[in-house]
């Protein structure tokens, strides 16, 4: 049961939404891993973010598909945890660790079964159509899973959409530019030069600015 609402939310309510309500310009679709284990990593203003990010591939890699999101913010209550666990197919993850606690065991399990993670590496939603450094949580998970594929995704529009702090959608035309998967090289400093790189160049291309 659980699986058909999630294949109904996600083929008529999630499409309608980003194909006939926003709009959306993808470029470079074919970069986008058929497999994983693989991390989606893009820039993130709103909550839309996922939903557009998953749109992007067929219904039937859905269960492949897994955003990695905040515990505490979405399995406040018992309604929104159901939601996010069991339709988005969220996996969890604590932002306040208790001692001994593995953060990061959910997201290598679920790369280690190939699935495709989708992760916003600046922690939070910012301000519209602007972008905070990433944080370097992710190269722990890359030293954990080195054979995972990295594509960076730079998203514009979204955050003019829904952006934090409003419930009202504003029909807005987005753009989805796919970069080219990066491997990682063992070292995180170049790796993560590496990253910022190309989501700059993606922003360029639409003509946007990644940073200030």
């Amino acid at each position: 049961m659980t699986r058909w609402l999630r294949w109904l939310f996600f083929g008529v309510i999630v499409r309608l939404l980003v194909l006939i309500v926003l709009g959306l310009n993808v470029r470079h679709r074919e970069r986008l891993p058929v497999h994983g284990p693989a991390l989606l990593v893009a820039n993130h203003n709103s909550h839309l973010d996922t939903l557009v990010l998953m749109s992007l591939f067929p219904l039937s890699r859905l269960t492949r598909l897994r955003p990695v999101a905040a515990a505490d913010y979405f399995l406040r209550n018992r309604l929104l945890a159901w939601f996010m666990l069991n339709i988005v197919g969220i996996i969890p993850i604590s932002r306040s660790p208790r001692r001994g606690e593995e953060p990061l065991a959910g997201l290598i399990e679920a790369l280690g079964r190939g699935d495709i993670l989708l992760l916003f590496p600046e922690g939070s939603r910012g301000e519209p159509e602007r972008m905070s450094r990433f944080r370097t949580g992710l190269i722990h998970v890359l030293e954990r899973e080195p054979a995972t594929a990295v594509v960076p995704v730079f998203m514009h529009g979204l955050g003019k959409a829904l952006p934090k702090g409003e419930a009202l959608l504003v029909p807005f035309f987005c753009d989805v530019f796919v970069g080219v998967p990066l491997q990682w090289c063992g070292n995180r400093t170049d790796f993560m030069t590496r990253l910022e790189a190309s989501m700059q160049g993606l922003a360029s291309e639409g003509q946007f600015a990644a940073w200030d």
